[in-house]
């Protein structure tokens, strides 16, 4: 068995033991998901979730809203899959569509993405004092990896599944992702509910950064000072200088 083998072995079993201490006392925690398109999403859920409870584990990916969802406050359908005590939710995409696809695709108007960027910091700060634990992570990768991926995707019988329309303009629009992705970390990130963002151009490195910081912001003390922090070359709290910096690809 490998190094990277036994490491995830390892946290997986930490994975493990913080589902049965949340079960055990209650605890509900949320944990959002976003990335560039072939950022990893995907990759990283499978090894988070293999190991767990499917009954206390639920990823959320959600379809385009219905004609009756775009009539509703735009928050509310991601509201109705909160956890209950015990549970993990992973948003695989979030809210935060509405600052990146939507804004870039044209899917919302101007005024509907400035009332999210103000409701959105709001919204989490309700889950958090409810007592849910948010986690907010942003998958980063560098053009040229995204169009290895991309391309390789839809050469793969196997991932056809994975391939969207979507992913034919990522290449192309690439700098408009930048810049909706910019804005969104700027505006939402708050003290209370900060973004990390994870250098994703490795995709086990990556993996096993995601799992060490999810275990050390979830988990009880008593497994989370088992586990060493997440290499800050590969994880690392957003901050504004990152944008410019080379930390996140341009």
């Amino acid at each position: 068995m490998g190094k990277y083998h036994h490491e995830l072995d390892y946290l997986q079993g930490a994975l493990v033991r913080m589902q049965q201490a949340m079960m055990a006392s209650g605890a509900r925690a949320v944990v959002v998901l976003e990335g560039r398109d072939g950022a990893g999403k995907d990759g990283n859920i499978k090894r988070i979730t293999e190991h767990l409870s499917p009954r206390a584990t639920r990823v959320v990916a959600l379809p385009k809203p219905s004609d009756r969802e775009q009539s509703q406050w735009y928050l509310q359908r991601y509201a109705t899959h909160l956890p209950a005590a015990g549970e993990i939710v992973i948003f695989n995409r979030s809210w935060y569509n509405r600052a990146g696809v939507e804004v870039v695709m044209g899917f919302s108007t101007p005024n509907q993405q400035a009332e999210f960027l103000n409701d959105a910091p709001q919204f989490e700060r309700m889950l958090i004092e409810s007592g849910i634990t948010l986690v907010k992570l942003w998958l980063d990768i560098d053009r040229a990896e995204q169009k290895d991926r991309l391309d390789a995707r839809r050469a793969d019988p196997l991932k056809v599944l994975k391939v969207s329309d979507l992913d034919k303009v990522a290449q192309k629009k690439w700098d408009d992702y930048s810049a909706a992705r910019n804005t969104m970390l700027e505006r939402t990130d708050t003290p209370i509910a900060p973004w990390f963002c994870v250098r994703a151009n490795s995709k086990k490195p990556a993996r096993l950064a995601v799992i060490r910081h999810l275990l050390r912001s979830i988990a009880p003390p008593e497994i989370a000072d088992t586990v060493e922090a997440p290499d800050d070359k590969i994880l690392f709290r957003f901050e504004s200088a990152a944008i410019k910096d080379g930390r996140l690809a341009p």
